[in-house]
């Protein structure tokens, strides 16, 4: 699954290359155009000329000038970072259990078959909670004492691996402003070399550099906020299937404590 995802994200970084390299010709042919418009008198006349250009064509014109390098960067860390998200809501999706119909259909095993077929269901079931139902079950024998302490040991094995991922996931949200930030203080930089060798503090000069720095800090802000609700959600699922998982632990001990007597 993991893999199927990266793939996806190289594809999806490949597909925004081709998108930018095509761009090149339509960005400076809007860029004319929005020089014509800024030129002209009319204020209503640069609005609809504005409006005239497609919303990509606007996004890819200032991915273009907020710098091809760190725009890409910032980019790179939304499509992985989107990439691993993905995977692991599926994968806490796939792994929410009914936790209800999985203890009745346990203990009406115990009752009719023992604990084997109690045992087959779980083996039977997807989840977490019934691998943690099945570790338990492999050292009935031994008591309760000794499931209840393979229970919690398993819980921990289970809550790690739904955890997985999620430092690339911060990693990503902490990486792509920074990025954005780095772009916006080379950018100041070069602007300021402009005024240098302009010798002149021409406005154009300067809100055309701080401008094309800007970009990239915008960039990267919007990468982190994105990933940041879906970091959000992955954790309150996690928290969610954990608070099941030991509710379910529980009222397992108490049907094996039952069926023991």
């Amino acid at each position: 699954m993991k893999k199927f995802f990266m793939f996806l994200a190289v594809a999806g970084l490949f597909t925004l290359t081709a998108q930018y390299a095509s761009a090149q010709d339509t960005t400076t042919a809007a860029a004319t155009d929005t020089t014509a418009a800024v030129a002209a008198p009319s204020a209503a006349a640069d609005q609809t000329a504005q409006e005239e250009v497609p919303i990509h064509q606007q996004l890819k014109a200032k991915f273009i000038e907020g710098g091809a390098g760190f725009m890409a960067s910032v980019i790179l860390c939304l499509i992985f970072g989107l990439a691993i998200a993905i995977e692991r809501i599926i994968y806490l999706n796939l792994a929410t259990t009914n936790t209800e119909k999985l203890l009745k259909q346990i203990e009406e095993a115990l009752a009719k078959g023992g604990v084997e077929s109690a045992k087959e269901i779980c083996r039977n079931t997807k989840g977490p909670v019934a691998s943690i139902f099945y570790q338990g079950l492999l050292r009935m024998d031994e008591g309760i004492e000794v499931v209840e302490k393979s229970v919690v040991s398993y819980g921990s094995v289970q809550m790690s691996q739904m955890e997985s991922g999620l430092s690339w996931i911060g990693l990503f949200i902490a990486i792509a402003p920074m990025l954005g930030f780095l772009g916006t203080v080379i950018g100041m930089v070069g602007a300021f070399d402009a005024i240098q060798a302009a010798g002149d503090i021409s406005p154009n000069v300067v809100a055309g550099g701080i401008k094309v720095a800007l970009i990239t800090t915008i960039g990267g802000l919007i990468v982190a906020i994105i990933l940041q609700l879906f970091y959000n959600y992955i954790v309150s699922k996690i928290d969610s299937i954990v608070v099941s998982m030991e509710d379910a632990s529980i009222s397992l001990i108490d049907i094996l404590v039952k069926s023991k007597k």
